[in-house]
């Protein structure tokens, strides 16, 4: 059988919400769960498997545009494929939920390749690196400062040399809480605050004078992300060492290039499960490449290790507390960092992941009946 005529014989869309292990928060935001949807696309025997993190709507679109757009057509021809379902959500906007959709469908199809050419992922993709440093992310404003120091200092025992907690929610009590965690972390490791767009800029240049005597060296989404002349305000007032970094709400290439032509970050962030899977992070990458803009990769971490690695000036990727517990307790295959960094298992093909459908039964939100 020649490649071309190996086409996808079937599609699984379900979503599962998982609840978090304690009240979580930021500057903008209160939630007590994460739901997952799961995209799986069989093939010659191999099962292609793609997520994201949204909504139950989410499964929804997902499942249309596979039915639509990838039911019995060829495996191997992802960028026709990749096209197609972004024609079909033209009139429903290519923002938001639809591109979560794509997102996770995309991913599946890269995974489905890669397992049929017998590849690991990093290898199909073609690595820079062999490894990407990951840093861990949490320290909700939800948390009281002992459980916010418990946390960063178990990501620092467990070898991780970078931490990111929340601010925003109460500004007044912020600064005693980065304290917290700079006592808490010791003084050689790197401390990154992320506000979710709670400040205006005048608040968020005043709030990064007072960070910098704290050592914090990373400001995400200081102001709104569609506030670009408010980030460029913030990163040119800034202090020299702080970097200003967004780009997680990004869902389309044009979102990318008009940030970096506004030069309102340091470093932009993709996401994968947002920004139209592998396929839309590369191309947001080559973006970055051509602006001379390092890349972080926000969340999913056991996706973002393998686009991570093959991309240039790839700094680091977001180990986020809640993507990582749903990522163990449902994947077999499921890595975690060493020395600080993530490793993908070349032994394995496509990501190295199983779903874990048993398991995850009990979490089930959503599934065409």
């Amino acid at each position: 059988m020649q490649w071309s005529e190996i086409s996808i014989e079937k599609v699984d869309v379900s979503a599962y919400t998982i609840p978090t292990d304690a009240p979580e928060g930021d500057g903008t935001l209160r939630w007590d769960s994460t739901t997952l949807i799961v995209c799986e696309l069989r093939a010659a025997d191999q099962v292609g498997l793609g997520y994201t993190y949204g909504s139950r709507p989410t499964a929804a679109v997902a499942d249309h545009l596979a039915e639509k757009c990838l039911l019995h057509q060829p495996a191997f021809d992802i960028p026709r494929l990749h096209a197609s379902m972004l024609a079909q959500i033209r009139n429903d906007g290519n923002r938001g939920i639809a591109s979560m959709a794509v997102s996770a469908l995309d991913i599946a199809l890269w995974d489905l390749k890669a397992k049929l050419l017998k590849s690991s992922m990093i290898d199909l993709l073609g690595a820079t690196e062999s490894s990407a440093a990951a840093y861990g992310s949490g320290g909700f404003t939800t948390y009281s400062n002992e459980k916010l120091a418990s946390q960063l200092s178990g990501w620092i025992v467990d070898g991780l040399k970078i931490v990111k907690m929340k601010i925003g929610a109460e500004p007044s009590a912020d600064l005693e809480r980065v304290r917290t965690a700079r006592k808490a972390i010791g003084p050689s490791a790197d401390l990154f605050v992320d506000a979710n767009g709670a400040f205006n800029p005048r608040q968020a240049i005043a709030f990064a004078q007072k960070l910098e005597k704290l050592g914090v060296t990373w400001f995400e989404e200081p102001v709104s992300s569609d506030d670009l002349s408010g980030l460029r305000r913030v990163r040119d007032r800034a202090p020299g060492a702080m970097q200003v970094a967004a780009g997680e709400y990004g869902y389309a290439s044009l979102y990318f290039r008009r940030m970096l032509e506004a030069e309102a970050v340091d470093v932009i962030q993709l996401d994968a499960t947002r920004c139209r899977g592998f396929t839309g992070f590369l191309a947001g990458a080559a973006i970055a490449a051509s602006f001379g803009c390092p890349i972080s990769a926000h969340c999913a971490p056991s996706l973002h290790m393998h686009a991570g690695c093959a991309v240039q000036r790839f700094l680091h990727v977001e180990y986020f507390h809640d993507h990582v517990r749903i990522e163990k307790m449902l994947f077999d295959g499921f890595i975690a960092p060493a020395q600080g960094r993530l490793k993908p298992d070349r032994s394995r093909p496509g990501l190295g992941l199983q779903f874990k459908h048993r398991d995850a039964e009990r979490f089930l939100a959503w599934r065409k009946k």
